[in-house]
């Protein structure tokens, strides 16, 4: 054997609206979905796309157990640690026999790499570490048959090993950014309980069709978007939402294939089923996000690209350098080699799709979806939200804001309201009926109700006729209306009780609960705060005096609203849109970044980057919140693989000899690693983000 030698609104459910519409990706447990990184190699199949983890830890594991006999029987080793292997007939080319299964075996996945990305002229690390490993093994076989130098197999072999445990680690870490996207696919059960002539049976999910009456017990997760058509019980859809707040269903909601049936027993009829469903949509615009390109990604890919040339380069320089002072062959290759593995890039193109990745799972488990990765990015440097008023910073129905009383107490007022409104399917009707529920009022049953055409509705309530209307009412009933009541802002419905006005409720919009925090804290973040609505200037006022905001736009018509946005984005502002109508949709895609309500429709949503799940305008300074942290971690990330590169290359060229140091190649393999390691540990800290504090 030659000698070798060592080198040295219904607020949750109208999401389900939008989103359920939306075609459902086929998704492969066992492969990664393309999304992958890579010097110049990351928009296509480059590198191991397609590979999972378990396919590096397994060759790793052989490569392992291979490395023994390759060690075991290098002169290197033995004289560094004062053994000798057993001798026997053919023992001269055991190196020879396991180091050509090692890289047969464990460097087979980077040499198919090199040729994907050779082939699709983007030369990247995959390429770097296949030239690496390839002229280390040739000139290694050489040397065993007869050629001049010493053999490095052992630095081969080790080699390998970390490359292979450097990929493993780092495809851990892509899988474990997906993972809730992954998760995604076992919400739905594999059975449902469908109900038909009375007779419920457990059938499977692609049974299920639009009609069907499924039976939902406690504990059960609803197989499919469906309608609750009997019962009341609350459903956890934190999952898909973010929510932890069970919400409440009864007659006529909505629920969420994927969601969790929490105490009551529901029965719902399925309205959308398989690739149709919300959980299908949120799963399609998580997978486009992953897919999508990002201003950031395509730095990266450039840079990377260029370090495989400027890799290439340096390693032809210091063949001839060293070459040219009259260096020993095994040295120059020891030297060309170390170049090529140091200067992978690939901490570099781990830098910004990790960081993506996660991010996108972060916001995707926050209930903010990411439609494309360029919005994400945009989100940081907005300076200017504009919202629509309804139905995003109010409730977008009426709420009881006032009751004044004449002689009756204000809770007999509002109880008695209530039941003669009870069979009303009017929208005040259902805000009077809600504020007295939350009061813990017990309404009557009423009786001889009769709606009252454009004046209200009278009906009989535990004896007395009741009656509840606006101003025409009191007109016809000739009853001077009271003073101070109402105003141009609300709307005010009088309570007549046997002929004698006894009070009246004073009805507006409301302003949701969450709207006074987003944006206090916009604001407080430098964001200039306008509100964007078709309803009167008293209106806005009033909604733009009680949440403090900068600026209004009232009366405005849905096809001027683009306007406004474009007018803000003229005077120097990068504007975002927030929104949940068609009419909102012109004005989405105007802005710099358009943001869709949950509740919105499929028009907002498809005009729209970002669509939030919640109807919460707070999500807005989260999503916001999220950005700023997501560029910051880029930042870092490519700070540290270039200036990594920086000083792997010199290294590794041998510019330490005069001093007598040589890098040695398996501690440069190392030290790649290494930095790869660094990277990916520095973007896993963004999961520990706070989202409600940052």
């Amino acid at each position: 054997m030659k000698g070798d030698e060592g080198g040295g609104n219904d607020h949750e459910g109208g999401h389900g609206q939008h989103q359920g519409r939306q075609h459902r990706e086929e998704h492969d447990g066992g492969q990664e979905d393309g999304q992958h990184h890579g010097g110049g190699g990351h928009d296509g199949q480059s590198d191991h796309a397609h590979h999972a983890p378990e396919m590096f830890r397994d060759r790793l594991l052989a490569v392992l157990l291979l490395n023994i006999p390759v060690l075991a029987y290098s002169q290197d080793i033995q004289r560094w640690f004062g053994f000798s292997a057993p001798v026997f007939p053919g023992s001269e080319y055991v190196t020879f026999v396991f180091g050509t299964a090692i890289f047969v075996y464990g460097g087979a996945v980077f040499v198919h790499g090199a040729v994907a990305e050779l082939q699709g002229r983007k030369p990247g690390m995959m390429t770097l570490i296949s030239l690496a490993i390839t002229v280390a093994y040739v000139y290694s076989a050489a040397v065993t048959f007869g050629f001049p130098g010493h053999a490095i197999y052992w630095e081969l072999s080790t080699l390998v090993a970390v490359m292979l445990l450097g990929h493993w680690a780092e495809m851990r870490s892509v899988q474990g950014a997906k993972g809730a996207l992954e998760e995604l696919t076992e919400l739905l059960p594999a059975t449902a309980n469908r109900e038909t002539d009375g007779k419920v049976e457990e059938v499977p999910l692609s049974e299920l069709s639009k009609g069907d009456v499924i039976l939902l017990r406690p504990g059960d997760r609803v197989p499919s978007d469906s309608i609750v058509i009997e019962g009341e019980s609350y459903l956890d859809e934190s999952m898909l939402t973010g929510e932890s707040v069970p919400v409440f269903k009864r007659d006529g909601d909505e629920v969420i294939g994927g969601t969790i049936n929490q105490d009551g027993s529901l029965r719902v009829r399925v309205e959308r089923t398989e690739e149709d469903t919300a959980l299908a949509g949120i799963m399609r615009l998580v997978r486009e996000a992953q897919e999508s390109s990002s201003p950031s990604q395509a730095l990266a890919d450039r840079a990377a690209f260029w370090l495989v040339i400027i890799a290439l380069t340096a390693a032809a320089l210091t063949a001839i350098a060293w070459t040219a002072l009259g260096e020993s062959g095994v040295f120059i290759i020891e030297r060309v080699v170390t170049v090529l593995v140091m200067t992978c890039p690939h901490a570099l193109g781990l830098a910004i799709p990790l960081v993506i990745a996660i991010s996108i799972t972060l916001s995707a488990k926050g209930g903010l979806l990411v439609r494309d990765r360029r919005a994400m990015e945009d989100a940081r440097s907005i300076d200017c939200v504009v919202f629509d008023k309804t139905g995003t910073l109010t409730e977008g129905e009426q709420r009881l804001t006032r009751i004044d009383a004449m002689r009756m107490d204000e809770d007999e007022i509002l109880r008695l309201a209530a039941a003669a409104e009870a069979d009303s399917e009017h929208m005040i009707a259902r805000g009077i009926g809600e504020a007295a529920a939350a009061r813990g009022l017990e309404v009557s049953r009423a009786e001889s109700f009769r709606s009252l055409p454009g004046r209200g509705v009278e009906a009989t309530v535990d004896g007395h006729k009741v009656q509840v209307g606006g101003p025409n009412m009191l007109e016809m009933l000739g009853i001077d209306p009271p003073e101070g009541v109402g105003g141009p802002d609300m709307s005010a419905l009088h309570v007549v009780v046997d002929g004698e006005l006894e009070g009246s409720l004073s009805m507006a919009d409301a302003v949701r609960p969450e709207s006074e925090e987003a944006v206090e804290r916009l604001r407080a973040d430098g964001v200039r705060v306008v509100m964007l609505t078709g309803d009167s200037e008293a209106v806005a006022r009033r909604v733009s005096e009680e949440l403090n905001i900068d600026q209004h736009f009232a009366e405005v018509l849905p096809e001027d609203k683009a306007s406004k946005v474009r007018q803000l984005r003229g005077e120097g502002y990068k504007v975002a849109m927030v929104g949940d109508g068609v009419n909102d949709a012109p004005a989405l895609a105007a802005a710099d970044l358009g943001i869709a309500i949950g509740a919105g429709t499929d028009v907002a949503v498809e005009s729209a980057g970002i669509v939030l799940l919640r109807n919460d305008p707070r999500d807005v300074a989260r999503l916001m919140s999220l950005s700023k942290a997501t560029y910051s971690k880029m930042l870092q990330n490519l700070a540290w693989a270039t200036g990594y590169n920086v000083v792997a290359i010199p290294l590794a060229a041998g510019i330490l000899a005069g001093i007598g140091f040589i890098m040695p190649m398996a501690v440069g393999a190392v030290l790649m690693s290494t930095s790869t390691v660094i990277v990916a540990a520095n973007a896993q800290l963004l999961r520990r983000l706070d989202l409600d504090s940052a």
